[in-house]
């Protein structure tokens, strides 16, 4: 069985690109979300098993839309990404409730797969 995936990002070219580059390493993705209201809304209607969120959005920011995704019944594992470098964010990563950060220049299926199994 594989993986149900919500994307988030404000940018529809990335989220097609990271669509199709999912669904070929064998992840189901299940919805799309442009910014961090529809990205909550999403996970309470598609409950996926993971978010690939980017930290930069238009109306709430990655960190904050993570901690409302922790507080769902069946809380969907949180990625978090950005076409900034990780390191941009000090401690913000480590202290958020994401399971771990990838650059969207690095994202793929393995490095997805290193960081939720």
């Amino acid at each position: 069985m594989s993986t149900s995936v919500l994307i988030v990002d404000d940018h529809p070219s990335f989220r097609a690109s990271a669509r199709r580059m999912l669904e070929a390493s064998g992840y189901s993705v299940v919805g799309e979300a442009a910014d961090g209201a529809a990205a909550i809304a999403a996970a309470r209607e598609l409950a996926p098993q993971l978010v690939l969120l980017d930290v930069q959005l238009p109306d709430i920011d990655g960190f904050e839309v993570a901690a409302r995704l922790k507080a769902l019944d069946g809380a969907p594992d949180v990625i978090l990404t950005s076409s900034r470098d990780g390191a941009d964010f000090g401690t913000a990563i480590a202290e958020s409730p994401a399971r771990g950060f990838i650059a969207k220049a690095e994202l793929s299926g393995a490095s997805l797969a290193e960081l939720v199994e």
